[in-house]
């Protein structure tokens, strides 16, 4: 990526959480700023947050996460390392593959998409990065966080787009060639699983990223249910249509041990 004009250098705002070794904070401005440097789009604004966890049962206790605002699309990430250090250097790597995302975006939007290679759309090793779950018991689960918004109407491509620029390991949204709420999440090395609540064999139009479709409708169940099919299959998230609504929601684990739940707005 290479800079069409010169940029203003943007804020960089560094929050820290725990024991931090000395320069953390001013290394992770200079990690952050040597990416927002070589943007196509200007970096309007980027946010760090540094955590130490005190648990001494976490084999990666430093955690680094960022937030950009790029041309007013939002990038994110979010590691794991056992020192900060490394947590900074592994959060640069993974900026870097999240603006690259936003750049095949911009290319695509001027009619020049580029046929995805294996790594094009996500970096293999990346998930190995991420922070583990803490390890808390199930009796004092609970469902702290439920976040309800309108579901993005887009195509499994965009889709893509989406949860490789935010990070994200699902993307919950309504499929815009058949209606049905759906989730992505990634399946295999390079690929990705699209599941709908009511499942559609064959994806509207052509797609770009390698992509499977889940032949299962999703499970019909309240919350507690869904809960229950999370704790017992060990899974990193259920999605389920809601059995008041019929929507699509996703309860998942979040890295405190607790659950967040994610649902459309009727």
């Amino acid at each position: 990526m290479k800079r069409s004009a010169p940029q203003q250098a943007p804020e960089i705002q560094v929050e820290t959480q725990g024991e931090m070794p000395p320069g953390a904070a001013e290394y992770a401005q200079e990690k952050v700023r040597a990416l927002t440097g070589r943007t196509r789009e200007p970096v309007l604004y980027a946010r760090v947050r540094l955590t130490r966890m005190a648990n001494p049962a976490m084999q990666r206790p430093a955690i680094a996460q960022a937030n950009l605002d790029v041309n007013g699309r939002p990038a994110r990430a979010h590691v794991a390392a056992t020192t900060m250090t490394e947590a900074v250097d592994l959060l640069q790597d993974r900026l870097a593959g999240r603006l690259g995302r936003l750049e095949q975006h911009w290319e695509a939007r001027r009619g020049r998409t580029p046929a995805p290679g294996p790594h094009e759309w996500r970096h293999g090793d990346e998930p190995a990065h991420r922070p583990g779950y803490f390890p808390r018991p199930e009796e004092e689960r609970q469902v702290v966080r439920h976040k309800s918004f309108s579901l993005a109407r887009e195509t499994p491509d965009e889709a893509a787009l989406e949860l490789e620029a935010m990070d994200y390991d699902f993307h919950l949204f309504t499929d815009i060639g058949t209606g049905e709420d759906s989730v992505l999440y990634r399946s295999g090395p390079t690929g990705y699983r699209l599941a709908q609540v009511h499942p559609h064999p064959h994806v509207d139009g052509p797609v770009a990223v390698p992509l499977t479709v889940s032949d299962l409708p999703a499970p019909r169940m309240n919350v507690a249910d869904a809960r229950q099919r999370l704790e017992l299959g060990g899974f990193p998230f259920v999605f389920f249509a809601d059995d008041a609504t019929g929507r699509g929601n996703v309860l998942y684990h979040r890295y405190d041990g607790h659950y967040g739940l994610i649902s459309p707005v009727e």
